[in-house]
C-alpha cells in the first residue's frame, strides 16, 4: 500500500490575523495627539493600536490630511467636531496632575477635577493666542464622563463626608503592638514627600532673575524621596530617592550602592508599586534584620503604610518578619508619624544646609560669584546636603512625632516640631544676610517650605515636560566609575603628615595634639587600607 503523500507547507492552512480597520476619524486623532506633545507610546496605548501603527500615520501625515478635506459631507459633518490641539493638551495635562494627586493620596471631587480642567484650558488658550480663543469649554459633568472614558482613569480617592474613626484607630494599633509584642525599636513607619531640590526663596536675586528666563526653570525640578524610621527614634532609614533622570551627568563617576541615597528614577520623578517592591524587599528587610541583629532583638517587624497607590497590598507576604498594616484613609493625614513634622523639619535642614554650602563656596560677598555657584549646584550637591540634612533630625524629633497614633512610645513628650520649625527658620534668614540675600524674610522661607507640599500649578503641568537639554546621559553606556591612583593616594597621605607635623610641632596643649592626629589618621584610614589593597595587587601581577 502506498504511503500516505506528505501535505506540503503550501497546502496547511494557516490562520490569518484579523487585519484592523482604521477610520479617517481616528487616524486624525492620532495626529492631533501627536501634534499636541504626545509620545507614539502614549497615543497607541489610549486609541489600543500598534505604535508600529501610529508611526505609519504619522509619516503618512500629509496624504491623510488631503483625504479628510475631500471626505463625503457626512464624514465632513462628523469630523468638524474633533477637539483640538488646546483640547488634547489640557487633558493630557489633567491626566498628569490628577496622576500627582493620587501619588500623594490627596482626596478629589468632581468638582474640584472640573475647575482644574477649566483652569488649565484658559490658560493654555492666553498662551496660543487670539487665534485659540474662539472655541469654548465649560467643563461639564458630560465631558467629564466621556474623559474619564477616553483615559480609562482608575478609580481615584474621592472626598468624603462619612465620618472617620481616627480617635479609635490608636486603641487598633495598641492591640496589634500588643499582639506581635513589638518594642518601639521595631515599629517603623515611612511616607513620600516631594522636594523642590533647587529652589530660592521670593526674596532672592536668585528666584527673580530665574523668573525672567524663558525656557525651563530649575526651580521646578522636583525630586521624591520616601523617609521613615521606627518609633524608638533612633533608626533612621536610608533615604530612596526618585529622580526622572537615571543617568543625570552630575552622576557621572559615581558608583550608585555607594550614594547616601537609595537612587531610583521614573519619567515623572514618582514612587511606583514596582519600586516600593523593590525597597522593601531588597533594603527595608535587609536593614531592619540588621538592626536587630545589632541590638539585640528577635528579627521581627511591624511597617505602617498610608494607602498610597504605590504601596502594594501584598507585602506582608513577601517576608516572614515583617508585618504591614495600612493606615484608614480618613486616618492617615491626621495620624501618621512621619507626616507629623518629620518632612517639614527635614525640608527646612535641607535648606539650611543649602544656604551653608553657599556660604562656604563663595564666602557669601560677590553676587556674580553667589549666581555662578547656583548655577553649577546640580542634582549630586542636592544629593550630599539631603543626606546631610537627614543626619540632622534628632531622635527625639523622630520619637516625638508618635504621639498621636502611638503616645505610650513617646519618650521626648516637650518637643515642639513648630518650634523646631521655627528656630529653623530664623537660622536661614540669619545664613541668608551672610550670602548677600538680605532682602530675605522668614515668610519668604516659610513659603518655600510649604510651596513643597502644593499642588502642581498649571505652570508647572506645562512646564513638566520640558527637561534641561543634555542633562541625562546615554541609558546604554553607564558611567565610569572614579578611581585613585597609588600616586595620587600617596601624594594625599604627604600632605596630611606635613599639615600633623606642623600642628603636632607648635601645639600649645599637648591633649589637642593626641586628639586631633588621632581623629584624622581615624578618618583616612579607609584610604589606607584601599592603598594597601592597591599595592598589593600590583605585586601579585608583577
Amino acid at each position: 500500500m502506498p504511503g500516505k503523500r506528505r501535505l506540503s507547507a503550501a497546502v496547511i492552512p494557516s490562520a490569518k490575523r484579523e487585519r484592523k480597520a482604521i477610520t479617517l476619524d481616528v487616524k486624525l486623532q492620532v495626529l492631533r495627539r501627536f501634534e499636541a506633545g504626545e509620545k507614539l507610546s502614549e497615543i497607541a496605548k489610549a486609541l489600543g493600536l500598534a505604535v508600529s501603527t501610529v508611526a505609519t500615520i504619522r509619516d503618512n501625515k500629509e496624504k491623510i490630511k488631503a483625504s479628510s478635506r475631500v471626505a463625503t459631507p457626512l464624514r465632513a459633518s462628523r469630523l468638524t467636531r474633533h477637539r483640538s490641539a488646546v483640547m488634547e493638551t489640557m487633558e493630557r495635562l489633567l491626566h498628569v496632575w490628577l496622576e500627582d494627586q493620587t501619588q500623594r493620596n490627596v482626596p478629589l471631587s468632581v468638582t474640584i477635577i472640573q475647575e482644574k480642567a477649566k483652569s488649565l484650558f484658559d490658560d493654555l488658550q492666553r498662551q496660543k493666542g487670539e487665534s485659540s480663543r474662539t472655541e469654548t469649554f465649560s467643563a461639564s459633568k458630560g465631558w467629564f464622563v466621556r474623559f474619564k472614558e477616553r483615559h480609562c482613569l482608575p478609580h481615584f480617592k474621592m472626598n468624603s463626608t462619612a465620618p472617620g474613626h481616627k480617635d479609635g484607630y490608636p486603641e487598633v494599633l495598641k492591640s496589634i503592638i500588643q499582639e506581635g509584642e513589638y518594642t518601639p525599636q521595631q515599629v517603623f513607619n515611612v511616607d513620600e514627600t516631594g522636594l523642590y531640590w533647587k529652589r530660592m526663596p521670593e526674596g532672592t536675586f536668585i528666584s527673580m532673575e530665574e523668573k525672567a528666563e524663558p525656557g525651563f526653570k530649575s526651580s521646578k525640578d522636583r525630586l521624591m524621596l520616601l523617609l521613615g524610621g521606627n518609633a524608638a527614634g533612633d533608626f533612621k532609614l536610608k533615604p530612596l530617592l526618585v529622580y526622572h533622570s537615571e543617568n543625570p551627568k552630575a552622576l557621572k563617576g559615581y558608583s550608585k550602592p555607594n550614594l547616601p541615597v537609595i537612587w531610583r528614577s521614573n519619567r515623572k520623578a514618582w514612587a511606583t508599586r514596582s519600586i516600593f517592591h523593590e525597597w522593601f524587599t531588597y533594603f527595608f528587610c535587609p536593614a531592619v534584620e540588621k538592626y536587630c541583629a545589632q541590638n539585640n532583638l528577635t528579627n521581627k517587624a511591624l511597617l505602617i503604610l498610608d494607602n498610597a497607590p504605590c504601596h502594594p497590598v501584598n507585602l506582608s507576604d513577601l517576608s516572614d518578619n515583617v508585618r504591614v498594616e495600612y493606615l484608614p484613609d480618613s486616618t492617615a493625614d491626621s495620624v501618621q508619624p512621619m507626616s507629623q513634622g518629620v518632612a517639614s523639619v527635614f525640608k527646612a535642614q535641607y535648606l539650611r544646609r543649602t544656604f551653608e554650602h553657599i556660604l562656604e563656596a563663595t564666602d557669601g560677598e560677590d553676587t556674580a560669584i553667589i549666581r555662578e555657584f547656583w548655577r553649577n549646584y546640580n542634582i549630586m550637591d542636592a544629593v550630599d546636603n539631603i543626606a546631610v540634612a537627614w543626619e540632622e533630625l534628632r531622635p527625639a524629633t523622630m520619637n516625638s512625632v508618635w504621639k498621636k497614633i502611638w503616645p505610650e512610645c513617646v519618650q521626648f513628650q516637650s518637643v515642639s516640631q513648630t518650634d523646631n520649625i521655627a528656630q529653623l527658620q530664623q537660622n536661614i534668614v540669619n545664613l541668608a544676610k551672610n550670602v548677600a540675600f538680605g532682602e530675605v524674610v522668614e515668610g519668604d522661607v516659610e513659603q518655600l517650605l510649604q510651596s513643597h507640599e502644593e499642588d502642581l500649578s498649571n505652570e508647572e503641568l506645562m512646564q513638566l515636560g520640558q527637561e534641561p537639554a543634555g542633562e541625562e546621559d546615554s541609558e546604554d553606556t553607564p558611567p565610569a566609575l572614579r578611581q585613585l591612583t597609588t600616586g595620587e593616594l600617596s601624594a594625599a597621605f604627604s600632605h596630611f603628615e606635613a599639615g600633623l607635623q606642623v600642628l603636632t610641632s607648635n601645639s600649645p596643649n599637648d591633649e589637642w595634639k593626641l586628639k586631633v592626629s588621632r581623629a584624622i589618621n581615624d578618618a583616612i584610614n579607609c584610604y589606607r587600607e584601599l592603598y594597601n589593597e592597591k599595592k598589593r595587587r600590583s605585586k601579585q601581577l608583577s
